[in-house]
């Protein structure tokens, strides 16, 4: 069975408009979730409890509360939220095109595939009339990867998902597009916040590097570089070992997992750790 797009619209630019699908990029099928029970295996039921009137509060009676001050709160209604609520669209509004290499990363917090669509209309017309409509769609979109492609850019842009607006950036990937779902900037705690981060108050002065620890680094991550990057090669162990122990146990048979070899702790000195380690990056390697 294929992947259910979860959100149909378009991408609009100028005057450019392009039908495009999203799609999730994550596959919860390999997931495991875990239900909470009691020690006899009973689900176990979640309660709204209030301790000061000490009764379940059933549904219907609760609100939705901004703590403003120790045991005071504002109380928000649905209808409150209606007001701010942003005005739900079918277009990624395209606002401008950045070089790749000005996108950082940390700003990323999901990721979609895009692909091309027909809209509504298209469903409504038959023969040649409809098959013209998809010819465009799909050659707009074409057209707007290799765009893309060819100048090394990122399109930002802004959408209403879930009666949220987000900001998103678009850019081509292996034969599409794919969307990530932006945070905004003051969604994110500054680094130099961060207890202990070089150059935060808590961080003292910098730590001088020895020349040789500097060669011995390079070194190293010379000799683990690769000519490509194979994201295949890896997977989720603790994923695979759960799956084994799950069907271990649904078995009635013991889970056996293999003794691991500690490694020999250098942390104290930084030169032999770096020796110890170039050495055996050296025999992975051969």
């Amino acid at each position: 069975m294929g992947t259910r797009s979860v959100w149909n619209g378009s991408i609009s630019f100028g005057l450019v408009n392009i039908p495009i699908k999203l799609f999730t990029v994550l596959d919860s099928n390999n997931e495991y979730s875990f239900n909470q029970l009691d020690e006899k295996g009973h689900k176990i039921q979640y309660k709204k409890w209030c301790p000061i009137e000490e009764r379940e509060i059933p549904y219907e009676e609760i609100r939705k509360g901004y703590k403003i001050a120790k045991d005071e709160y504002v109380i928000i209604e649905k209808e409150d939220f209606d007001k701010i609520k942003a005005i739900t669209t079918k277009t990624i509004d395209i606002k401008e095109f950045i070089d790749l290499k000005d996108f950082d990363t940390i700003l990323i917090e999901k990721s979609y595939y895009v692909s091309p669509s027909t809209d509504g209309s298209a469903k409504k017309r038959r023969g040649k009339q409809k098959e013209n409509l998809v010819s465009a769609s799909n050659k707009a979109f074409r057209l707007f990867v290799d765009s893309l492609k060819e100048t090394n850019k990122i399109a930002i842009g802004k959408v209403v998902l879930k009666d949220r607006e987000h900001l998103v950036a678009i850019r081509p990937y292996q034969r599409g597009l794919i969307m990530h779902q932006l945070m905004f900037q003051e969604e994110i705690t500054p680094i130099n916040e961060i207890e202990g981060m070089p150059g935060s108050e808590s961080s003292g002065s910098l730590v001088p590097i020895d020349e040789k620890e500097l060669e011995l680094g390079k070194m190293l991550i010379g000799n683990l570089t690769s000519s490509q990057f194979d994201v295949t090669q890896y997977s989720d162990e603790y994923a695979k070992e759960l799956e084994k122990l799950v069907t271990a146990k649904s078995k009635g048979t013991t889970y056996k997992t293999e003794e691991r070899n500690d490694s020999v702790d250098t942390s104290d000195n930084l030169i032999e750790a770096l020796k110890a380690s170039v050495q055996r990056s050296k025999t992975s390697k051969n």
